[in-house]
């Protein structure tokens, strides 16, 4: 039996979905790779928005948060694709961080968190920016939790060249009880972020970064790169210090990444492992024995769905990611945080759900495809 999608050009096409899921069996700890998932939240659709933090649904956003763990994910908390900057404001980023940190401590599941500045409202001054780094940082090692140090907004807009850039890190650094992971995250997640490092060109920004990271390197666990260049991150890969990872963060080409070359490879923090944690956690298992081979056949198939939900404007990623979760049987309901629902065309989301029960994804096809239907109803579709 298949089902009517609509396309881009308006009309509809027949799709047959997979019967029989699949079963994606892991063979836990995961070893050769640090793997992190960042994890998107789940809104409580009774609640209006000008209730924030209230909107997040915390039952239902730990137990995601199991999931992952139950793979053997670990979870970046607190990052992008949770919202930040996009419907979660940092007290309910904090609230998150520490109902997740504690959750994580309960069934021993690895995270890291997200320090950023998005409490300061309006324009700052350098100072002002180290004291909304300073106090999020507090409130991650108050958790007992590593910290992710993410790319700022106001940092952005306030910097007058690298020289801030450096001053900034350095003293974050400096003072920080644990090791770090530094965020490099492109334009094209945040458009605010553009000039990060205090320059457009990639080849200077590059420089500062690496510059930031030698000024203490014994408390840089690692740096997550999100520039969608895979040329880029494997030159930058091979300059870092001894003992500081990559994480890629390219959604783009995270197989290829994860699986190196005879000089190294790439750990992961990216947010397409949120609705592929069981097909990540399988592929990994694989390298974990050798297999490479049989660790691209896996991942390989993914990229076509990655490649669609991260497309133009790839800030709106986030629509599908809590799309498949709710396909997938993860949630109850396909709304999120600020309406963002609304961020993707129907026929994106459509074509969301045609890539990802292709390679398997959906545990129950038949719930995935009955939502799959209602939500075509309500759009007036008859699918």
């Amino acid at each position: 039996m298949s089902i009517l999608l609509p396309s881009g050009s308006g009309l509809p096409r027949p799709y047959a979905p997979r019967s029989e899921a699949v079963s994606w069996t892991p063979d836990l700890p995961l070893r050769s790779r640090v793997v992190y998932s960042a994890a998107h939240v789940v809104a409580d659709p009774l609640c209006a928005a000008a209730d924030a933090p209230a909107v997040v649904d915390w039952e239902a956003t730990l137990a995601f948060r199991r999931h992952l763990w139950a793979h053997g994910l670990g979870v970046a908390e607190a990052m992008d694709t949770a919202q930040r900057g996009m419907g979660l404001d940092w007290a309910g980023a904090a609230e998150l961080i520490r109902r997740s940190s504690a959750e994580a401590r309960s069934v021993g599941g690895r995270i890291v968190c997200g320090v950023g500045t998005d409490q300061l409202a309006g324009p700052a001054s350098l100072g002002e920016v180290v004291a909304a780094y300073e106090e999020q940082l507090a409130v991650v090692e108050e958790a007992g939790t590593q910290a992710v140090l993410m790319a700022s907004r106001a940092l952005t807009a306030v910097a007058k060249g690298p020289d801030d850039y450096l001053e900034v890190y350095e003293r974050l650094l400096r003072q920080s009880s644990d090791r770090v992971i530094l965020h490099w995250l492109g334009p094209m997640f945040d458009p605010a972020l553009a000039g990060y490092w205090g320059s457009d060109d990639l080849d200077a920004a590059t420089e500062t970064f690496l510059d930031v990271i030698a000024t203490h390197p014994e408390k840089v666990d690692g740096v997550k790169v999100s520039l969608l260049d895979a040329d880029r991150e494997v030159a930058l890969r091979r300059r870092l210090p001894n003992g500081v990872r990559c994480y890629t963060g390219d959604d783009f080409n995270y197989p290829e990444l994860i699986a190196g070359d005879e000089q190294g490879f790439s750990h992961a923090l990216l947010g397409i492992f949120d609705p592929l944690a069981p097909l990540a956690a399988s592929a990994v298992s694989l390298l974990d024995t050798g297999d490479i081979p049989g660790f691209r056949r896996v991942l390989d198939p993914t990229v076509e769905l990655s490649r669609h939900l991260f497309g133009p404007p790839t800030r709106f990623y986030k629509t599908g990611v809590v799309l498949l979760a709710w396909l997938a049987g993860h949630q109850d309901h396909f709304t999120m945080l600020g309406g963002l629902q609304s961020a993707r065309s129907l026929p994106h989301l459509a074509r969301a759900y045609e890539l990802a029960d292709r390679i398997g994804l959906f545990p129950d096809p038949a719930l995935a495809e009955d939502r799959m239907r209602r939500l075509l109803a309500v759009h007036g579709v008859d699918a």
